[in-house]
């Protein structure tokens, strides 16, 4: 199963785990697992439409989906997600 890290700011809707193993041939199945166990962390991660947030990367491996196949970028056993909010903000 593909890990899915989970970035600090979101680790209090997921028992605190900073990585959970999820079942999902793609990244967008692995999303929805994840998703479906921690169902407080699907308002984090997708928007109304179900469709990542703007703000959220997706990493494969190193990888930016966006730039793969996105939500349907393969996802292999030994694979891991990484979701890595934006940031903004500071000063100028």
């Amino acid at each position: 199963m593909p890990k899915v890290l989970i970035p600090t700011p979101l680790r209090q809707f997921t028992g605190k785990q900073d990585a959970v193993a999820v079942p999902g041939a793609t990244v967008g199945e692995a999303l929805n697992a994840l998703t479906a166990q921690f169902p407080e962390l699907r308002k984090q991660i997708f928007n109304d439409e179900g469709k990542v947030r703007s703000f959220v990367n997706v990493y494969l491996n190193d990888e930016d989906v966006r730039y793969l196949g996105k939500d349907a970028t393969a996802a292999k056993d030994d694979d891991t997600i990484s979701l890595v909010p934006s940031i903004a903000g500071g000063r100028r």
